[in-house]
């Protein structure tokens, strides 16, 4: 059995972890940035293909102690690199840290790629050439305080990119991450699923994706298919069983809106880019001025940020519009609201039920749930008190 590590945005490590178990992943383990599991490569390919939390699926080739970076030099030069890859490869080394007591990770990255292309040399007399951009084969060590774990990339592109999005908008969120909220808010079909601020429809795609059994790997291409060990018949057949197996494009329970026509134009390409022309339900409006499409539902929004909207004062007096406008109009619905502005919380006016620390890429976020039942959950500014 091989052993292969998931990484997913920090905050969504169980959900990962529940969904690689729910895919027939072994020896399931949630971990700080990932989940660790076990398997065959058909368990390694199901895993890009199917799972919409996570960002890379590494292939564990190697383990050892180590003090000193000699030590990890040496340990990347035993590796059997010429059975995993061919040396016509491009090759990117990333390496990254926990406690580590190295000086600089460039130097060990170095060392990593030097003693890869030694061994190459002794080899086959030639060396692969690197590639930071868009290499072949992307192989990715991790240091703890004093063992050294080396890993081979088999997703290539992170996996939150699905192969459909042509123009990001702007501040685009991450796809998996979109998906681990959906996942987290609980929502499945017929449940109406609305956002508000739609932008550039991520969490439109995503939903559709859920609601139709969409596998989201289904049409890119992944770093396995460059390594030596390659089955591409059990590939082909896993994909075929994905692509079969997908529900026909159907209107949904899924609404969308925005202020910004230009922001609905992008989510109709973006929905019709992944298949899903038509599924959703878009409409151009002010979340401040609107109301819901539904008697109750789900809402998720992912609303500016200051560097976003404008000014501080101008943010400052949106919260607690948008705190008024689901108070008065949302009651039934649960509103799931992730911001990387912490003030929100307080500037609102409601009392989250729950509070979610998440990171869109390097960006610290909270999930904020807010419970909208007439009469309730409304906050006197500035205490902690409640009021009808």
């Amino acid at each position: 059995m091989e052993k292969f590590f998931a990484t997913c945005p920090r905050g969504l490590e169980r959900v990962l972890a529940d969904e690689l178990a729910a895919h027939g992943a072994r020896e399931v383990t949630a971990v700080d940035g990932g989940a660790g599991f076990g398997g065959d490569l058909a368990a390694c390919y199901r895993a890009n293909l199917e799972s919409r939390v996570a960002s890379r699926v590494l292939w564990q080739v190697g383990q050892t102690p180590y003090r000193t970076e000699h030590d990890i030099f040496g340990a990347a030069r035993a590796l059997t690199w010429p059975g995993h890859f061919d040396v016509s490869r491009t090759i990117r080394v990333n390496v990254s840290a926990i406690k580590s007591p190295v000086k600089s990770l460039d130097f060990v990255t170095l060392r990593v790629k030097d003693a890869i292309c030694d061994v190459f040399r002794e080899k086959h007399g030639k060396r692969p050439d690197v590639d930071t951009q868009a290499p072949d084969v992307r192989i990715h060590v991790f240091l703890t305080h004093d063992a050294a774990t080396f890993y081979l990339d088999t997703s290539g592109e992170p996996l939150f990119k699905r192969g459909w999005r042509g123009g990001g908008g702007e501040a685009p969120l991450r796809e998996n991450l979109a998906a681990g909220i959906l996942k987290l808010a609980g929502w499945s079909a017929p449940t109406t699923l609305y956002d508000p601020m739609c932008g550039s429809g991520t969490f439109l795609v995503e939903a559709a994706m859920m609601a139709l059994d969409a596998a989201p790997g289904a049409n890119r291409v992944f770093g396995f298919e460059k390594l030596e060990n390659f089955e591409e018949k059990t590939w082909r057949r896993l994909r075929e069983a994905a692509v079969a197996r997908r529900k026909p494009a159907a209107s949904l329970p899924i609404h969308g809106s925005d202020k910004l026509g230009s922001m609905l134009t992008l989510a109709r390409e973006n929905l019709a880019a992944a298949g899903f022309e038509n599924t959703a339900l878009l409409k151009q409006m002010d979340i401040l001025d609107g109301g819901p499409p539904a008697p109750s539902g789900i809402m998720v929004l992912n609303p500016p940020y200051g560097e976003r909207l404008g000014e501080d004062a101008e943010l400052a007096a949106f919260y607690p519009k948008l705190g008024d406008a689901l108070k008065q109009r949302y009651a039934g619905w649960t509103a799931y609201i992730l911001t990387a502005d912490l003030r929100l919380a307080k500037l609102i006016g409601l009392k989250a039920s729950k509070r979610t620390p998440l990171y869109n890429g390097a960006l610290e976020c909270r999930l904020f749930e807010y419970r909208m039942i007439a009469g309730t959950m409304r906050r006197v500014r500035g205490s902690d008190e409640t009021t009808a």
